[in-house]
């Protein structure tokens, strides 16, 4: 379980950002599962969600330079939960996933080519002896622009992507589960991207956009 608490060059916790995004958590009056949620709710709301934001440049990805930011790709906001999960001494790790998006697609379809997202990060948490699934990606307001109700996390169960909007189209699905990583996989990222998205991350590499 150490690996999952433990700092690295990405989830640099002990810096003075993420000291300052956890400080108001980091109390004994809260429980495990309320700073969890807490955290969680700051962060999805926090910092709205940008899909088009992707770089690989380790500095890019350390989770310290993203709390800098007001936005973030579904991978930053993960890694800034699971960044200030570890600093409150909560077991967290990164999940990735392939997901298929059915609503407002046009521009993402014209982008990506497709309207499948991968690697789509999130976060496992651990509490009270299990782990459970947290996605920070939607900020509220965007939920509401997709009618969609904000996705909760309850610190119980886990909170993934509704499959359904309010008016019961098809919202989000998951294709494919990549696992859990105690850290940024990230060669194994740009590989998955190489292979969905090839024009993508041939512009990325021109525009040096990407290094390991």
């Amino acid at each position: 379980m150490d690996k999952y608490l433990a700092e690295s060059f990405f989830f640099d916790y002990k810096s003075e950002e993420i000291q300052e995004l956890i400080k108001e958590f980091n109390t004994y009056e809260l429980s495990d599962k309320e700073k969890a949620i807490a955290l969680y709710n700051k962060i999805r709301d926090g910092w709205y969600y940008k899909p088009d934001h992707i770089s690989f440049n380790p500095d890019f990805l350390k989770s310290s330079n993203i709390y800098k930011k007001p936005y973030g790709h579904c991978i930053d906001k993960s890694v800034l939960l699971v960044s200030g999960l570890r600093g409150l001494g909560i077991p967290a790790r990164l999940h990735l996933a392939k997901v298929k998006n059915h609503i407002a697609v046009e521009s993402l379809t014209e982008w990506l080519g497709t309207n499948e997202l991968t690697p789509h990060g999130m976060v496992d948490i651990y509490l009270d002896g299990k782990w459970l699934k947290a996605s920070p990606a939607f900020n509220k307001e965007l939920c509401i622009k997709c009618k969609v109700d904000p996705l909760d996390f309850d610190g119980e169960n886990d909170s993934l992507f509704q499959e359904y909007d309010k008016e019961d189209n098809q919202f989000m699905e998951y294709i494919e589960d990549y696992g859990s990583f105690d850290d940024i996989p990230v060669e194994f990222m740009m590989e998955n991207m190489r292979a969905h998205y090839p024009k993508l991350m041939e512009s990325m590499e021109a525009n040096k956009e990407f290094r390991l």
